[in-house]
């Protein structure tokens, strides 16, 4: 957040249901709704052009529907954070929205007494979860092997990305990168930063035992 309003995008492809999230969202004084997008296509126009806190965004949607259009807004780098809210069951959806970027998953049964909480907690940073969605997610971690969820965050980087991350584990340096990838050594430092935030990896030791816990270093 950059204020001390929250700034909202409500995405639903039914008017009736936006009518009556914006009416429970405008009791609250610090949140403004300041858009309605009919479908995930809209949504993910809106969350560029207007850069909103939250996008509160529904499931079942034509054209694009809101798991693609919360991987969009997420893959471009958007400072949204996605809230969805929707009549599926926690058990069914909320595994693989919340490894696609969602902040957090309400079930619209509750709408009317959680959403402004919800809507509160992601905007500040915050992962929104009632406890029994909690318990899907604390089960599905404890079942996941820690090499595959390196794999996986791996595979989130671009190609560009993964390059860089398995030269500067193999030892080159920032020019001898740059030349190999046709890139300026300042572009190669950008994709670092990029990597380091996505990976959390700072110095070379810890590029060098990611790439060897994910096979990289004999890779040309």
């Amino acid at each position: 957040m950059t204020g001390d309003v929250i700034r909202v995008i409500l995405a639903d492809d039914h008017a009736v249901v936006r009518a009556g999230l914006k009416a429970v969202l405008g009791a609250a004084k610090d949140i403004d709704v300041i858009g309605e997008a009919r479908n995930g296509r809209e949504a993910v126009a809106m969350a560029e052009r207007f850069n909103p806190d939250v996008v509160i965004m529904d499931l079942g949607m034509p054209e694009l529907d809101g798991t693609a259009a919360t991987k969009e807004i997420v893959s471009k780098g958007l400072a949204a954070r996605v809230l969805i809210l929707t009549m599926q069951a926690e058990e069914d959806y909320l595994v693989p929205l919340m490894e696609a970027g969602a902040a957090g998953y309400l079930v619209k049964s509750v709408a009317d007494r959680e959403l402004v909480d919800a809507v509160r907690a992601v905007a500040h940073g915050d992962v929104y979860v009632r406890p029994a969605a909690a318990r899907v997610l604390a089960k599905n971690l404890t079942r996941k092997d820690p090499a595959a969820m390196e794999r996986e965050r791996f595979e989130k980087l671009t190609q560009r990305e993964r390059d860089v991350l398995r030269l500067v584990a193999q030892g080159y340096s920032a020019p001898e990168i740059g030349e190999k990838l046709f890139i300026s050594p300042k572009t190669v430092d950008t994709y670092k930063q990029r990597v380091q935030e996505k990976l959390g990896l700072a110095h070379r030791s810890d590029y060098v035992q990611f790439a060897l816990r994910l096979g990289l270093l004999a890779e040309t």
